[in-house]
């Protein structure tokens, strides 16, 4: 059977296990296994050789780092893959050459080529068969590169099929703790895993407990091991809704400037920048302007994203309580003093108290909402594990009027904030832009 629309190709690899659609306490560690991924793409005749791959690993930053790589890259005239999950409102943006995302038509032809090979390989996940299809579009378009973002840990993660020209670990926190270990250090040593035989590695700075770890299969790999914080000292020199201008010295030495906002985006551009450094030999174009002219125009949909002033009006996907605590942080350092009013949404397997606990203070307003994901936690459910004033608490029908009712608390100088995953995120995103962007 031939597929012919866009949206029967999404349902056909959604008609596979989908681990991300999945409670995680229901996975079972040894579902995960790269032997399929390697019989696929053997059976494909390995796209994923056709190319040298940045692999970026990590709790949270993995998706930024690699925007701000794939930017510089493209920014200096090459050619680049891009491949991150999940996506926000259309499946395609997962897979991107030079930021456009994959034709809906190229999408579909894939998938057809792609599935008396798939039906050849029995126990094939939805992800492994979104990652092949990601392979197959860079070579098909010849990229001079491809920056691969892991989905989930790294070792046994699908993406792990590939031998990098660097392997980048973003900051390592607690997530995923039923399936990748219920410590920093075996978390770590999940995520460590993408270290390859003599690739070099840069890290993001990590507590002591993970380094260690890090540092560990580094030697064990015979792999150099460069991390922010030794090897590269920034300093924020200024810092605004505008953006942030961050001057990085030691190994190597540039000033940027992001329009990212929130530390957290600095340490991701500064450990990007890091990776860069260890590729440019086999990317002559690269430079200090052009990576400056990359990095300004780097942008991450959901992540601190503004799309309103009057009230302010910011899009998050902080989704554990590290990020939770990151981007309470970033609220405080640039809207003091405003009358705040929270949008949240969460899966159900996540640290719910831990995220709330970070973000609601005693003088928040907060509007429970479930999103339309498998895993999401009920509106009741959230209510029960908020510690907040019931006054302060206001419970509406879905999503829409939730954001209704959130304009309408926050007033024209107030804050409202929509964060608790990027699945919430993205469907508020599309309510927004179809419905309510007036700013």
């Amino acid at each position: 059977m031939k597929i012919s629309k866009y949206q029967d190709a999404l349902d056909y690899l959604y008609n596979f296990v989908d681990y991300s659609r999945t409670y995680q306490e229901n996975i079972a560690p040894e579902n995960f296994s790269l032997e399929r991924m390697f019989m696929l793409m053997e059976a494909l005749k390995n796209p994923q050789k056709e190319y040298p791959c940045i692999h970026v690993a990590g709790t949270k930053g993995k998706g930024s780092v690699s925007v701000f790589c794939a930017s510089a890259l493209q920014a200096s005239d090459y050619k680049v893959g891009l491949y991150t999950s999940p996506h926000l409102q259309s499946f395609t943006e997962r897979i991107q050459i030079n930021r456009d995302p994959i034709p809906e038509n190229d999408f579909v032809e894939i998938v057809n080529n792609l599935m008396p090979i798939v039906e050849s390989i029995p126990g094939l996940t939805s992800y492994e068969i979104q990652t092949a299809i990601a392979f197959i579009h860079f070579a098909r378009n010849n990229v001079d590169v491809a920056v691969i973002e892991v989905g989930m840990g790294g070792r046994l993660d699908s993406t792990n099929i590939i031998t990098p020209l660097v392997s980048v670990i973003t900051s390592i926190s607690m997530d995923h703790t039923s399936v990748l270990g219920d410590t920093l250090a075996e978390i770590a040593g999940e995520k460590g895993g993408i270290i390859k035989e003599g690739v070099p590695v840069v890290s993001a700075p990590q507590v002591d407990e993970v380094s260690e770890v890090l540092r560990s299969i580094a030697q064990d790999k015979h792999s150099d091991l460069y991390q922010v914080g030794d090897d590269w000292h920034y300093q924020v020199v200024s810092d605004t809704l505008s953006g942030q201008e961050i001057n990085v010295r030691g190994r190597h030495e540039i000033d940027l400037f992001i329009i990212m906002l929130g530390e957290h985006q600095a340490e991701n551009a500064v450990t990007a920048y890091g990776a860069l450094m260890q590729v440019k030999d086999q990317f002559p174009n690269i430079d200090q302007e052009s990576i400056k002219e990359g990095y300004k125009n780097a942008f991450w949909e959901g992540r601190f994203e503004i799309v309103c002033t009057e009230p302010y009006v910011v899009f998050d996907g902080a989704h554990n309580r590290y990020s939770a605590g990151k981007l309470r942080k970033a609220l405080d350092h640039y809207f003091q003093d405003r009358d705040e009013v929270f949008i949240i949404g969460a899966s159900s397997d996540k640290d719910i108290k831990g995220i709330l606990g970070k973000l609601i203070t005693k003088s928040s307003r907060f509007i429970p909402v479930a999103s339309s994901h498998p895993r999401a936690i009920s509106q009741d459910e959230l209510i029960d594990l908020s510690s907040n004033d019931p006054e302060h608490i206001i419970k509406t029908g879905d999503i829409y009027s939730a954001i209704k009712k959130g304009l309408e608390l926050a007033g024209p100088s107030g804050l409202l904030v929509i964060t608790g995953s990027l699945y919430l995120v993205g469907e508020v995103r599309q309510i927004w832009f179809d419905q309510f962007l007036r700013c």
